[in-house]
């Protein structure tokens, strides 16, 4: 017996150094955060087309009659800032940035916001991308825990 818990101490005093890198590995991100990160890389870049398409005054967008009516080279101008924001959280997410989680749920809801003040320009596309950020917020809040991951 006195054998047997000789070799259990030197087991557990040998660092694992097989698992490292494995999908097992605490370093990897899974779950709620892994699917935030991976749709804000979506919804980065598709606000920042959507307002490159809108600076270029290109045919897409028609200007309704409306009460939050901006130009459209202005709303092209928040598209985009939003856009490049939601990208650089994404990355952060991705990478396991606790910054990245607490800015990514108000960030989300910025773009929220103005999609749903886009809505007459374009939209399905807006409501589209308004189901993506409420998504992103679920999945933000869900895998937020303040003090968790020594603020990497």
């Amino acid at each position: 017996m006195a054998a047997l818990d000789r070799k259990a101490a030197a087991m557990a005093a040998v660092p694992n150094k097989g698992r490292q890198g494995s999908p097992y590995s605490s370093e990897l991100i899974s779950g709620a955060s892994l699917f935030a990160g991976t749709s804000l890389m979506l919804s980065g870049p598709l606000s920042i087309l959507q307002g490159v398409t809108a600076i270029t005054h290109d045919t897409v967008f028609s200007s309704p009659r409306y009460d939050y009516r901006f130009d459209l080279s202005a709303w092209g101008g928040i598209h985009l800032v939003v856009g490049v924001a939601l990208v650089v959280i994404g990355v952060g997410v991705l990478l396991d940035k606790s910054w990245a989680r607490a800015a990514g749920i108000p960030v989300a809801g910025i773009s929220l916001v103005t999609q749903f003040m886009f809505v007459p320009y374009y939209p399905v596309w807006s409501i589209i991308v308004m189901t993506l950020d409420l998504l992103i917020i679920w999945a933000l809040s869900r895998s937020f825990h303040p003090g968790t991951s020594g603020g990497r």
